[in-house]
């Protein structure tokens, strides 16, 4: 092209040659072995020391926390995404206490979180994703029916119960272990009447025990005990040596000791029937209240439901409860774990099921009594995985709540903080950062993980620490849209910080 424009006089214009290129400035300028040649910047002659130290992949996230705890088996309820390995989460309480390489001796579960944080949301979201695996779900008191429409979405209406309804359970129910007594060989009804009877000595003592006198709880000792056991075995005709095991209910109890007869004082050890009175009457007057009180109608007359333990969820609705106080729900809670562990104590083999226990800090609050029936609920978790399996799933809005059971250093708040040490999983959602010197006392759990709980899990709804034993894991619990619409509570969302 160049040839072709000279030949009629024209030239292009010559491109210039590039200027050569300058150096960089350094931005580091290195200094010889001996350091630089100025005063007061030469190099020490000494070594800086080298510790070596030898530990297990659980023990060094102590020393680098960006070590994450060691996979869980990919089985059970895929929940989210594990923060720290970046894979995904998997939770299955009973088959962990099943495997030797997971630390978990028993499937009970306690989430501790701040409303509005997604408590609810990943409590639901395990539940449905483990009916897939054979598993049941049984809400033993749902205090703001916050499982109404998952339950309906299942295709299951929950029983409400309140003033005015027409549902009524008794907790003095006999229960399967009842069922064919005049078939049963003598060895295995005495066997079986040591566990009804004792299942309804726990109840009685909770609700004598949650009663006050001025601000001390009325005792329930040896004696009454006693008393109740002789009572209750006149009642259903075990004491007379019936072949059937009569039904009963707190009202009969009640007006059989206001009314003993002569053998239920002799039986009792009374010389006579005023000293059986006098030495009975806060027995009697704590047993007045609930069929007399705010309760009245609700849990002192035969049960009148059918349950389907077939159907996918089963709920009892306590709404209803709200206006009479924290203490009559407590109650009726105390009522319904006793009704339901009497429904669970002939378990089928295979017969998995999720026991949800929501709001359980009003039960602790009624005494020593209450939070001893709540402890039992807990430890027959590990004997009922024998023939079906439960796992008990107690809800609460921070660990103190537990201490909530009696003042500082009592028997209740000791027992209530034992409570503890009966589950191994541990659900830890975002906390207020006053509750970081709890969760040090209570569970020992170190500055990083309070400062995971108060900081990063307080960013998001469904954040949580899930502690496996010894392990913790940083997980997001990650719900399907549709899941999102049965579990994502309107309340939730609303209180969201």
């Amino acid at each position: 092209m160049a040839a072709l424009l000279s030949d009629f006089g024209h030239d292009l214009p010559l491109v210039p040659a590039p200027a050569p290129l300058g150096k960089d400035p350094r931005l580091f300028k290195y200094a010889g072995r001996r350091g630089a040649a100025k005063p007061r910047r030469g190099w020490s002659a000494a070594k800086a020391p080298a510790l070596a130290w030898r530990m297990t992949s659980d023990q060094a996230p102590v020393f680098w926390p960006f070590i994450s705890a060691p996979a869980l088996p990919p089985t059970g309820a895929q929940m989210g995404i594990d923060q720290l390995s970046g894979g995904s989460f998997y939770a299955d309480p009973l088959g962990w206490v099943l495997r030797d390489d997971v630390p978990v001796t028993n499937p009970n579960v306690f989430f501790f979180a701040k409303p509005g944080l997604g408590k609810s949301a990943t409590t639901k979201a395990f539940c449905l994703r483990m009916m897939p695996f054979g598993y049941r779900v049984l809400i033993l008191g749902d205090p703001k029916d916050e499982y109404e429409k998952l339950c309906r979405a299942l295709g299951v209406e929950p029983f409400a119960i309140g003033p005015g309804m027409r549902t009524r359970i008794n907790p003095l129910a006999k229960g399967p272990l009842g069922q064919g007594w005049d078939e049963l060989p003598a060895e295995e009804a005495r066997r079986r009447a040591t566990i009804i009877f004792g299942r309804w000595l726990t109840l009685v003592r909770g609700l004598v025990g949650s009663m006050r006198i001025g601000t001390n709880h009325v005792p329930f000792g040896p004696t009454d005990a006693d008393v109740v056991h002789t009572a209750l075995e006149y009642l259903t005709g075990y004491g007379q040596g019936s072949t059937q095991l009569r039904e009963t209910t707190i009202p009969e109890l009640w007006h059989l000791l206001h009314n003993p007869t002569r053998e239920l004082v002799s039986r009792s050890r009374y010389a006579t029937m005023q000293q059986f009175l006098d030495e009975t009457r806060l027995l009697r007057d704590a047993l007045g209240q609930l069929v007399k009180g705010a309760l009245a109608g609700l849990f002192d007359d035969h049960s009148n439901i059918e349950v389907d333990w077939r159907a996918p969820i089963q709920s009892l609705s306590l709404s209803r409860l709200d206006d009479l106080g924290d203490e009559a729900v407590g109650i009726a809670l105390l009522c319904l774990n006793s009704w339901g562990r009497g429904m669970r104590e002939t378990a089928e083999p295979g017969d998995l099921r999720i026991v949800v226990r929501d709001e359980s800090w009003r039960q602790l609050r009624l005494g020593p009594d209450a939070v001893k029936s709540f402890d039992a609920d807990l430890r027959l978790s590990r004997g009922v995985a024998g023939r079906g399996g439960d796992i008990q799933f107690a809800i609460a809005h921070k660990p103190s709540d537990l201490l909530a059971a009696g003042d500082a250093g009592s028997q209740a708040a000791t027992i209530a903080k034992d409570l503890l040490d009966l589950a191994d999983v541990k659900i830890l959602g975002g906390q207020n950062p006053k509750v970081a010197r709890e969760l040090d006392s209570m569970l020992g759990l170190g500055p990083v993980t309070q400062t995971l709980v108060t900081g990063w899990a307080r960013q998001d709804k469904g954040r949580a620490l899930w502690c496996v034993g010894e392990a913790t894991y940083k997980v997001r619990t990650v719900l399907h849209p549709l899941e999102r619409d049965l579990t994502w509570t309107n309340e939730a969302i609303e209180t969201a910080s």
